[in-house]
């Protein structure tokens, strides 16, 4: 839908041919339409835990709030060779953890809390020791009803326990 609106706009109607003030409508209208897309996810009170030499995973943590129906379906982060969205509840008597297949439903309206003991972004085969008060990259992709897919990139603070309320808020950047 999206790229025959494009092809429309960038067709004159009266001569049948494409005109560069056309071009230029049809290109500004598709990268607003594609960035109102990447920021229908709203991220808030995302950190990660810091870890100490030798620890080769962690967990990062965060609130997910999206605006229409959405899917956290992938992750990755150059700090650590395995990215991946987990889930912990319990089975039994025992607490397990397992990756989250199929990605990670996002209700609209709802927000979808990431935190220690719940679902959680795990990062594994860390390149490095996540020293306290440092940050680290992850890039988030969304996926909305219709299978388009979105990125969004973020710096996540590193920190010993959850940073207060609102401090993670504006960890995105675009």
């Amino acid at each position: 839908p999206l790229a025959l609106a494009c092809a429309v706009l960038f067709i004159c109607p009266s001569t049948r041919k494409p005109t560069m003030k056309r071009l230029l409508i049809a290109t500004l209208m598709t990268l607003t339409l594609a960035a109102a897309n990447a920021q229908s996810v709203d991220v808030k009170d995302a950190w990660t835990r810091a870890t100490v030499t030798g620890q080769k995973a962690t967990g990062a943590f965060m609130k997910l709030t999206a605006k229409e129906g959405a899917k956290l379906v992938r992750v990755s982060s150059p700090a650590a060779g395995i990215t991946e969205v987990h889930e912990m509840k319990m089975d039994g008597d025992v607490m397990k953890m397992r990756a989250v297949q199929g990605g990670l439903e996002l209700p609209a309206g709802k927000t979808v809390e990431l935190k220690p003991g719940g679902y959680h972004v795990m990062l594994m085969d860390l390149k490095a020791p996540l020293q306290k008060d440092s940050t680290v990259a992850l890039t988030l992709v969304f996926q909305d009803a219709k299978g388009v897919e979105s990125t969004m990139n973020l710096n996540l603070p590193v920190a010993t326990a959850a940073p207060a309320a609102g401090v993670g808020h504006g960890a995105h950047k675009h």
